[in-house]
Parts: structure tokens; C-alpha cells; sequence
């Protein structure tokens, strides 16, 4: 899990207590001192005048809305919208899912208490559900309504764009109304039973929102750089500007879109330049680099950005990320937005910020940089089975790494020696040894909790699960973001080691596959890594920063 999870669930959990607490005090308010104040004494005509409207049509229409509130329904809405943000878009929206479940949960939890703290009987009229012996207070339907349509509005309004996104939002939030009105119509609440439901899933998701959807909450995005390597922090002005883009994930639809934005930031006339088969971006940024060029647009995924990376490095001329591949791994975890024009659009509005780049060689490998991973094992074996199915890759998206992976499980281990900047060296047996600028893969998985893009160090997983319990215990580890992991070499043997270094060489008993980025590589038996602190210049916006 990302930082701060546990702030995160001691703050749920404080607001928890005074949400049930406020409740309860107005519940008792209500069947206690204040029952016989008005407004609480008209409460009966109000639901006498509903039994009064009845008809057919609307009786039907009722059951059709109170069931927008029953148990099942929120349940089933609640696992397929967080379904959905999870497996839909082309990286899943895990805080958003969470955002919801809790939201739900939270107001479910506060419900209960209230009903054994609270006895109020139902309104003295004929009612048209049957009910479980719970209190009349507060209305468990209205409630439950409002926490999952309200989430709902709320992803809907952030996410979505163009005008639509109000009309949806606005839709949904009537709906916790309509269940409302239901309840009220059928019999089954009082009116102030039924406020005390919109109220309890409003403060529901106004804690969940507050705690995993707020600025600096449970963030994917790196922390304020506190390390001499993000020093760099300016505005940049328009200037000539060149555009690398991969023509297989980059149409001409996407092109305009993206001029469009650059135009209106003032980047008049960009050069929009291709990579090609033989060249995946390194020789075409040196080129618009040369040719005088103050911006680079990188347009593609994470082996386009390698390869930009690669002739970038070193220089001030800022790159924009704009996320469109498959893995889009630094995007990520910089927190970028995930559509190309957003991305390009949040990136102008922001300045220069140095990040960090790894420097990888080997045997058969040159001397390159890497901005995300690199590993040997594992990893680069699932890489080259999902890499070489490029039709899944465009029709399933990143759940083929998931597929990939799956199928490599049994990649046997191996013996590896590991030193670490400078010191003796570490014996190990692995099945996976990655390399991370950044700490967040493919399915929002945390494999390096600690890695940071601008903190002027490299981190390392070493991964030897033996065993149902050791992959069990490995895949525990790596749920929770490693906080159960052997670190710093407590003399190995645990599924998951996590280290942090600056200069590491390995040197593997036999030969392994590897991988820079995603791109697989030539396979061999040694590695030299290191980080060039702040190598690249990227334009990130406040947020992202």
C-alpha cells in the first residue's frame, strides 16, 4: 500500500467514533427531550398524508426506487463499480475503488450502532415491506443510497469530462432522495429518520473522501523531495518544442488533441517527430535536442520514455510526460493523469523538477539508462510472454503482465551474489531481482515501498518464495507494501528482501533473462546499477510535486 495508510486508517477511524457518537446524540435528541417539539410532532400527519397519496402506479414506482437502497442492490452496485475502476481503465483507479467500499462499509458500521443504541418504533401506519426488528432510526436504505450513488457522483465529477459529467453526477445524487421518499411513502420511516440517513452516508463519505482521495492523503504520488537532487524548480516559458510520439499507440486524433493543448499553453507550431521499429525515441529526442529544441513531448510508454530518457539525461531541457502505453509505470508513480491530453495539460501548468534515472550494464548490455525497473529472473521472463502477444496487450491491457506472470511462477531459482555500495558481498538464491526508481507496478501493486523518483537512491526486491507458504507469505508481503519484509540483508532467507543503494553489482550462478523498463533485453549473469541523481528534468505539476 502507498504511504500513509495508517494515518489514513487512524483518521477513518477517530471521525468513525464521532460520526456514531453524533448520530446517537441526535437520535436520542429526537426520541427523547425533542419529541414533542415541533417539528418532530407533525412527523405522523407527514406520514399519513403519504398513505393518503397511494395509488398503484406510485406503489410500484416506490418498490422499484426503495429497492435502490435495499442491502443487495447496494451490495451488487458496490462490487461492480469497484470491479470496474479496478479492471476497466487502462491503470487501475485503486483509491477510487477503496474510496467506495469504505464509504459503504463506514456507513453500514455507523448504522448498527445506531440501531442498538436508538429504539424508535416505526411510523404507526400501514406498511407496505416487511422489516427486520431494527430501529426506524435512522433509515438503513436512504443511508446506504447515499454513501454508494453520492460515491458515485463524486468519481463522476473527477473523472469524467466534457458536460455530461454534471448531468451523471446530478442524477446520481438524486437518487438517495428517491429511496428516500420511497421509505417515507411505503411506511417504513419517518421523516427525520429518513434526514438522519442522507445525513450518516454524507459524513460517510466525507471521511472515506477526506482520507483516500484527498491531496496528501493515501497518495500514488512520490513525496515532497526533501534530497538536494530535486532542487530544480522553475517555470518553463514557450519555446521551440518537439514532440516524440509512437505511432501505434498515438493516432492522428490523438496528435490534434495534444496541439490543441500545446497551443493553448503558448507552443506554437511543436514538431511532432516518430519513433520508429529501429529506433524507439533515443536518436529522435538527440535530434530535436540539437536542433535547438526547449521541450520534449514524449508521447508513448515506458520503453519510448527509456529510450527519450537515454539522450535527455544530463541536459536541462525538460521532458513532458504523456502517458500512452500499456504499463506507463513512471507516469504512474508520479502521479501523472492518465489520459494523454490531461497529462500534457497538468505538465504545462507545472515547472521543472529533477528526477532520478538508473544506469544499468552487463554482459551483452551496454551502458543505459532505465526510468522505472530493471530486473533479471522472474520479472523479464514475464515481460517478454506478455511482450510477445501484442493483441492481448491492446485488448486486455495491463491484466496481461497479471496473465503473464501467472504463467512464469515456476521460473526456478538461482544463486546470486549482491554487493551493495561497496560492502561485502550478500549471498542469495532468488527468483527475481528488480531494480526501482519508482515502486508501484503494473495493477497498482507495491513492490518497493520506500522508492522514490527524486531521493537519489535506487531500491532492490529480491524475491524467493519456496513453497504454497512462501508465495502465500510473498504475495502477503507484497499486498501490504512490503512492511513484513526482511530489509537490509538480516541474513536472507525470507520470500521478500527489500534494500536501498546507490551503486549494486550482481553476479548470477547461471544465465537469466532481463529487462529494462519493460523491454526485454539480452539475457546474461552479471549487472552493475546505479543512480544518476537527478538526471532528468520532467515537468510536474504543484500536485504531482
Amino acid at each position: 500500500m502507498p504511504r500513509g495508510i495508517g494515518w489514513s486508517v487512524r483518521w477513518i477511524a477517530a471521525l468513525a467514533v464521532c460520526q456514531a457518537t453524533l448520530m446517537v446524540g441526535l437520535g436520542l435528541l429526537i426520541t427523547g427531550p425533542a419529541r414533542h417539539l415541533w417539528p418532530l410532532m407533525a412527523e405522523d400527519r407527514v406520514n399519513e398524508a403519504f398513505v393518503r397519496l397511494r395509488t398503484g402506479p406510485l406503489t410500484t414506482l416506490s418498490s422499484v426506487a426503495s429497492e435502490g437502497g435495499n442491502t443487495g442492490t447496494v451490495i451488487g452496485v458496490t462490487l461492480a463499480s469497484c470491479l470496474g475502476l479496478i479492471l476497466i481503465p487502462r491503470l487501475p483507479m485503486w483509491r477510487q475503488a477503496v474510496f467506495l467500499a469504505v464509504a459503504v462499509s463506514l456507513q453500514s458500521l455507523v448504522f448498527l450502532v445506531i440501531t442498538f443504541a436508538v429504539d424508535r418504533h416505526r411510523p404507526e401506519v400501514h406498511r407496505l415491506d416487511g422489516s427486520l426488528p431494527t430501529s426506524s432510526y435512522t433509515s438503513g436504505h436512504t443511508g446506504a443510497a447515499t454513501a454508494i450513488y453520492g460515491g458515485l457522483a463524486l468519481l463522476a465529477l473527477s473523472r469524467l469530462r466534457g458536460p455530461w459529467r454534471t448531468v451523471v453526477a446530478c442524477l446520481l445524487c438524486v437518487l438517495p432522495f428517491l429511496v428516500g421518499l420511497a421509505r417515507l411513502y411505503r411506511g417504513m420511516h419517518h421523516p427525520t429518520d429518513v434526514m438522519g440517513g442522507l445525513v450518516n452516508g454524507t459524513l460517510s463519505l466525507l471521511i472515506a473522501g477526506r482520507a483516500l482521495l484527498a491531496d496528501g492523503a493515501v497518495a500514488g504520488s512520490p513525496a515532497p523531495a526533501s534530497t538536494p537532487t530535486a532542487g530544480l524548480s522553475r517555470p518553463v516559458a514557450p519555446g521551440r518544442t518537439a514532440v516524440i510520439f509512437n505511432p501505434t499507440v498515438t493516432d492522428e486524433a490523438g496528435r490534434h488533441a495534444l496541439r490543441r493543448v500545446l497551443e493553448h499553453h503558448g507552443h506554437t507550431a511543436p514538431v511532432f517527430v516518430e519513433t520508429t521499429a529501429e529506433d524507439p525515441g533515443g536518436g529522435q529526442t538527440a535530434g530535436v535536442v540539437r536542433d535547438g529544441a526547449t521541450l520534449v513531448v514524449v508521447c508513448g510508454g515506458d520503453g519510448t520514455l527509456r529510450a527519450a530518457a537515454e539522450s535527455l539525461a544530463g541536459t536541462d531541457v525538460p521532458l513532458a510526460l504523456v502517458p500512452c502505453g500499456t504499463g506507463n509505470l513512471l507516469a504512474r508513480n508520479l502521479g501523472l493523469p492518465l489520459a494523454p491530453a490531461d497529462a500534457l495539460d497538468a505538465a504545462l501548468r507545472g515547472t521543472a523538477h529533477r528526477i532520478d534515472l538508473g544506469r544499468i550494464e552487463g554482459d551483452g548490455l551496454p551502458p543505459t539508462h532505465f526510468a522505472a525497473m530493471a530486473g533479471a529472473g522472474l520479472d523479464a521472463a514475464t515481460m517478454q510472454r506478455a511482450n510477445a502477444n501484442d493483441r492481448a496487450k491492446a485488448v486486455l491491457g495491463w491484466p496481461t503482465y497479471v496473465l503473464a506472470v501467472l504463467r512464469e511462477l515456476r521460473t526456478p531459482h538461482t544463486g546470486v551474489s549482491v554487493r551493495l555500495d561497496g560492502a561485502p558481498a550478500l549471498r542469495r538464491t532468488a527468483r527475481m531481482v528488480l531494480v526501482g526508481n519508482i515502486g508501484t507496478v503494473q495493477g497498482g501493486v507495491t513492490l518497493l515501498p520506500d522508492a522514490r523518483a527524486d531521493d537519489g537512491r535506487l531500491d532492490l526486491l529480491i524475491l524467493d518464495p519456496r513453497g504454497i507458504g512462501g508465495w502465500l507469505s510473498a504475495l502477503w508481503t507484497l499486498l501490504r507494501g512490503g512492511t513484513t519484509a526482511s530489509r537490509e540483508g538480516c541474513g536472507g532467507g525470507a520470500p521478500v528482501e527489500l534494500f536501498t543503494f546507490r551503486r549494486a553489482e550482481f553476479t548470477f550462478d547461471t544465465e537469466l533473462p532481463r529487462e529494462l523498463d519493460g523491454d526485454p533485453v539480452t539475457a546474461g549473469r552479471h549487472l552493475t546499477a546505479e543512480v544518476g541523481p537527478g538526471a532528468l528534468t520532467v515537468l510536474l505539476s504543484a500536485r504531482e510535486q
